[in-house]
């Protein structure tokens, strides 16, 4: 029987050189494609980043200044709270003493005379408002003097407060208190049911007490006093306040 032999398969030839070369070239490409940015790419890249941090931080910077001016407006309408909140107190607690008058107007400043704030045995006080300027700027202030408990010691804070409105020293300077920005007051007495000028001859107070007079014979508080407040425009309130007091036995007040 005889035998057949089958050849064994052709091997195929080896690849040429050129052939390799141009296998291995896209692999090459991709390398080439994710290795980095180009110059270009990069300076784009830092200007937006720039421009965007420009951004934030004017964004910021509005925030903290809109803070700010917000801070600044609650604390002026506070401060402006507190201040009438102390002058209703002061004339709430107006004290009448025999032979010296309760409350005075002399055109710039209001003085009176009132109880003692913690306890009846601590005395007498002087309390007194005016306005002034203070390194160019218009400030409403108060004074107010240490309990005096003779009528010697009333005299001369009744003195002092009367000079403190007028032209203070440092001495009277030191027991005065800053409260709120204030461009000009007014004050009105309310007598015989009308409003007027306590100076005004119809006024109805005796002649303002001057700093060397005594606080003799003076004609009773009025039955309620207006406090008209111009307020400086940027302030955390601006424009005319106005605020009647009345005498609590009136039972009401009148605007």
């Amino acid at each position: 029987m005889a035998t057949i032999r089958l050849a064994p398969p052709a091997r195929p030839a080896p690849a040429t050189g050129r052939r390799s070369h141009a296998a291995r070239a896209p692999g090459r490409r991709r390398a080439r494609a994710v290795a980095g940015f180009t110059l270009i790419e990069l300076l784009i890249a830092i200007g937006v980043l720039a421009l965007m941090a420009g951004l934030t931080w004017r964004g910021l910077d509005a925030m903290v200044r809109t803070q700010a001016q917000t801070q600044e407006h609650t604390d002026a309408v506070l401060a402006l709270q507190a201040g009438l909140a102390q002058w209703s107190m002061d004339l709430d607690a107006l004290l009448e003493l025999p032979q010296t008058p309760a409350l005075d107007w002399d055109g710039r400043g209001l003085r009176l005379t009132r109880r003692s704030s913690t306890a009846p045995g601590d005395g007498v006080l002087v309390v007194a408002w005016t306005r002034r300027n203070v390194d160019g700027r218009g400030l409403w202030l108060r004074w107010q003097s240490p309990p005096v408990r003779t009528r010697g010691e009333l005299q001369s804070a009744w003195t002092q407060a009367a000079r403190w409105a007028q032209n203070p020293g440092d001495e009277e300077k030191r027991y005065e208190v800053p409260v709120t920005a204030l461009d000009d007051w007014q004050i009105f007495f309310f007598r015989g049911d009308a409003w007027s000028n306590p100076l005004s001859s119809d006024g109805g107070t005796a002649p303002a007490t001057g700093s060397g007079a005594s606080p003799g014979a003076g004609l009773r508080p009025p039955d309620g006093i207006r406090l008209v407040l111009a307020l400086p425009p940027g302030a955390g309130i601006s424009g005319t306040l106005t605020r009647d007091w009345m005498r609590a036995t009136l039972g009401g007040g009148k605007s």
